[in-house]
């Protein structure tokens, strides 16, 4: 009887801090139905006149571009940079974690070393290394880094993974003429697919949400992602229309959301696990 009632007290707690977590989501997506007073008169969540033209008002933006470029922008800055992420991941991973070379271990040093480096501190050097290349407003400071392998923690990821498939089957595959970058195609990354998704979905969620780093790069509203977009339609000079606000909120989340949820079995797995066992 005890057990019951610690149950069914823990479900109770469970759900109560669930509905205070997603309490704000939820005000999010209702306030976006509201009229631009009642937002800030009515905390809730049934609007009292319930109006729908803030999604297409706040698609049009108060610009020349209208959401569908700052979207078109921000893919076109993610998808590659998630895709370079997860090649140059899995290639270095499989190099530290399979094959033997001089100063390999300084060399694993310093990658993890940079994990110790807030952004804040390579901010200045990063941007006066672009400007030289002449990246400024434009995606490459983003695209060209994930392509060479820079982010550590993804290596990180992949190096543990790797390590715990057993080496029999890199053998075996070299006992039937495999060499080292076909057994890397066709039997470590099948094996790491939880651990791909993972990467896939850090990468794409931190840089949807990247709003510092495209401030620095990205001057041109053109080439605005949604991130700036969203600032932009709060100019401190005017009226904000929150309700489009919040409605051009609500389509920015469900990207992430949905990438999330359909990929949910995979991303687990990948944070849970370290590799193949038995």
């Amino acid at each position: 009887m005890k057990a019951h009632v610690k149950n069914a007290a823990a479900y109770c707690f469970l759900i109560l801090l669930g509905i205070v977590m997603i309490y704000p989501l939820l005000w999010i997506f209702a306030s976006s139905f509201k009229s631009n007073d009642e937002i800030f008169t009515n905390v809730g969540l049934i609007p009292s006149h319930f109006t729908a033209d803030s999604y297409l008002k706040g698609w049009k933006a108060s610009g020349q571009y209208t959401y569908g470029t700052f979207f078109l922008n921000t893919f076109k800055l993610v998808i590659p940079t998630v895709l370079f992420t997860i090649l140059s991941s899995c290639i270095v991973a499989y190099g530290f974690a399979r094959f033997r070379f001089p100063l390999k271990k300084i060399m694993f040093a310093l990658v993890i070393a940079t994990l110790l480096l807030p952004n804040e501190i390579i901010i200045i050097p990063r941007y006066i290394l672009f400007k030289n290349f002449g990246w400024l407003n434009s995606y490459w400071p983003f695209i060209i880094p994930a392509l060479f392998g820079t982010y550590s923690f993804f290596i990180f990821m992949m190096l543990q993974f790797i390590r715990g498939i057993p080496r029999e089957l890199d053998e075996s595959a070299r006992i039937d003429g495999c060499n080292s970058f076909a057994i890397l195609w066709r039997i470590i990354l099948p094996l790491c697919k939880p651990a791909i998704f993972s990467i896939a979905i850090f990468q794409f969620v931190w840089r949807w949400n990247d709003f510092l780093n495209v401030l620095i790069y990205v001057n041109s509203v053109a080439k605005f992602p949604i991130s700036l977009a969203l600032r932009m339609s709060m100019d401190v000079t005017g009226t904000v229309a929150w309700n489009q606000l919040m409605a051009m909120s609500i389509l920015c989340i469900l990207p992430p959301m949905l990438i999330f949820f359909l990929a949910q079995k995979y991303f687990v797995e990948g944070i849970s696990t370290t590799g193949i066992k038995g």
